[in-house]
């Protein structure tokens, strides 16, 4: 078993929360009503679990895992995680600042839309090119020891960082805002 058997299964659930901020945009670009309490839970999803607990997982264990591996933090494949991170943490903090105008009924649903579209394209290319290179290179350059090893930090990182029971609400949420703006008719 790979570390990042685990990473591409969270990839899974934060896809889904992608297509369900990118409909949820699409209702705000539109001028629809839009459930601003779902907006704050699609939030809170990718700054604790995306975030702090994913990126966190990359950032602080696999990334340098490969480093010591001889794949340099700086420039390549890491490096441009890396940007990706800071880059998807700005959008993020644009589309708090836009959810805050809409409740307070001063604008920001250009601004919120502008954000989630930026970060859905920039997240949905991030994770094609994790699945697809660096997590590949991850499982050719690092022993069977190491992926162990990243595993275990891994449960460490997501009980210090979201704590217990908490991944599973993230789960229950993944679903339930899925029903909602998934599987609704067209």
């Amino acid at each position: 078993m790979y570390a990042t058997d685990q990473l591409r299964a969270e990839h899974e659930g934060i896809t889904v929360m992608l297509s369900v901020l990118e409909r949820l945009a699409d209702d705000v670009s539109a001028g629809r009503a839009v459930n601003l309490d779902h907006l704050a839970q699609v939030l809170d999803f990718l700054r604790t679990f995306a975030d702090a607990c994913h990126h966190g997982k990359e950032e602080e264990l696999l990334f340098p895992a490969l480093g010591r591996a001889g794949l340099p933090a700086e420039g390549g494949p890491v490096g441009v995680m890396l940007l990706e991170h800071t880059q998807g943490r700005a959008y993020i903090r644009g589309m708090a600042d836009a959810l805050e105008a809409l409740r307070a009924g001063t604008g920001g649903a250009t601004s919120f839309a502008k954000n989630a579209y930026g970060y859905v394209q920039l997240l949905r290319a991030h994770i094609d090119k994790e699945n697809d290179i660096l997590f590949v290179m991850a499982e050719r350059l690092l022993p069977p020891a190491v992926h162990a090893q990243l595993i275990g930090e891994f449960e460490t990182v997501e009980q210090e960082r979201i704590g217990d029971g908490v991944h599973e609400r993230y789960h229950a949420l993944i679903h339930e805002l899925e029903a909602i703006y998934l599987r609704r008719a067209a």
